[in-house]
């Protein structure tokens, strides 16, 4: 795979990161999170304050944008099939959380991320375990300013050892 598609990839799971979190909110109804308009608008924006006299370096210049169609659509189907299937993701991660752990009190952008890679551990098997843990790791540091990966390790961890075992 090349790096082009992987970052598209990883843009996707921010997306459906950030989209979860604002349906987990109550922030709007599935139909409107999924047209994606507020990470369109982002990229629209930061594209807008970027200087124009700077000439960009030869990395910036082939960065992939934020907002591609490929990330969006990658964004949707984890966005619906982890909403489609929320009661049975939730059931695993309270299976996986330690008994003096209580589900309420999982960070919102936390429960995200165990959302969408417990979706795609159950639903995306073209997706090795091991990427879709590695990539939670990566955007919860990225969202995150506590030690919340190494949650999101062990809980996630657990339940690729249990998947495969069945």
């Amino acid at each position: 795979m090349d790096a082009v598609y992987q970052q598209q990839r990883r843009n996707g799971r921010i997306m459906a990161v950030q989209g979860l979190y604002s349906y987990d909110l109550g922030e709007g109804r599935l139909e409107d999170i999924l047209k994606l308009d507020w990470a369109e608008q982002s990229e629209e924006e930061a594209l807008d304050t970027k200087d124009s006299d700077e000439t960009p370096d030869e990395e910036e210049s082939s960065a992939v944008p934020f907002y591609t169609e490929e990330a969006a659509s990658f964004a949707r189907i984890i966005i619906s099939g982890t909403v489609n299937h929320l009661e049975e993701i939730d059931e695993i991660i309270k299976k996986h959380l330690s008994k003096n752990w209580d589900f309420s009190r999982l960070n919102k952008i936390t429960l995200a991320i165990l959302r969408i890679s417990i979706f795609a551990m159950l639903y995306q098997k073209e997706i090795d375990p091991v990427i879709i843990i590695n990539e939670a790791i990566f955007v919860c540091k990225d969202f995150s300013s506590d030690d919340s990966y190494k949650f999101i390790n062990g809980i996630l961890d657990r339940i690729k050892k249990e998947l495969k075992s069945e």
